[in-house]
């Protein structure tokens, strides 16, 4: 059997044009990577960090990810605005998402895509880039 190719990769974050879901101040927005192994199952890998009242974030987190050349590897961004300290994201503001393949984001080095709420729609005009960086 041959060794499966796999190399390891970091994968940067930013937003822009998020919607404000706060009263008084901007949206304090994180992201949520998921990794979808099989089928309608997603599983969450990790979170970046919370960055306060800002429309447009770079998140200073980066995800390691193992990238396997010959498998599709589907992966959503989830972006929150985070306003407690529970670690659910059922009782915050969902700001949108992004699906794509880890595949996608090497390939293009940096990719950028609009942000689309659960139903599909548009998350108004904002997007998300991720910049893929082999280790």
């Amino acid at each position: 059997m041959a060794a499966q190719c796999v190399t390891k990769v970091a994968l940067n974050v930013s937003c822009a044009n998020l919607l404000d879901k706060d009263i008084g101040s901007k949206s304090d927005p994180l992201c949520v990577l998921f990794l979808n192994t099989s089928g309608q199952q997603w599983y969450e890998v990790e979170r970046t960090e919370r960055i306060k009242n800002c429309l447009n974030p770079q998140f200073s987190k980066t995800f390691i990810i193992d990238y396997y050349f010959e498998v599709v590897q589907k992966l959503k961004f989830g972006v929150y605005d985070i306003d407690n300290k529970t670690i659910e994201l059922s009782d915050d503001d969902f700001l949108g998402e992004c699906e794509c393949t880890l595949g996608q984001i090497v390939s293009s080095k940096k990719l950028t895509r609009p942000l689309v709420m659960k139903t599909g729609r548009p998350a108004g005009k904002g997007s998300i880039t991720i910049s893929a960086e082999e280790i």
